[in-house]
């Protein structure tokens, strides 16, 4: 079966990311995006893998202009991991799976 990554907004990411008492992996992404359509099988492929450790959402890029200026996302797409509430780790561009755990497990 599997998990497959969230979508969220502005209304719900408070709820759905910075209240997560696990860490959280945000897909910032946008539909006109190529990369961001590479780098989606592997941001459910982590879904599916850390199920229970971590949860994977997506936020359009182009719908939630304030979550964007937020946290700085300057390019898409853009995996932000977050843990209390807090971004603690990023990664900005198409990069393979290998990549993106390597930076992220550590803190998982």
């Amino acid at each position: 079966m599997g998990s497959k990554a969230q979508d969220v907004n502005e209304a719900t990411w408070e709820d759905v990311v910075l209240d997560s008492p696990t860490p959280v992996l945000v897909d910032f992404w946008a539909e006109w995006c190529g990369p961001c359509k590479m780098v989606a099988p592997i941001v459910n492929e982590i879904a599916d893998e850390y199920d229970g450790k971590l949860r994977v959402v997506k936020v359009d890029a182009d719908a939630n202009p304030e979550l964007v200026t937020t946290y700085n996302v300057m390019g898409i797409p853009s995996l932000l991991l977050f843990k209390d509430g807090a971004v603690i780790d990023r990664v900005t561009g198409y990069k393979p799976k290998a990549q993106i755990l390597s930076k992220f497990a550590p803190h998982i």
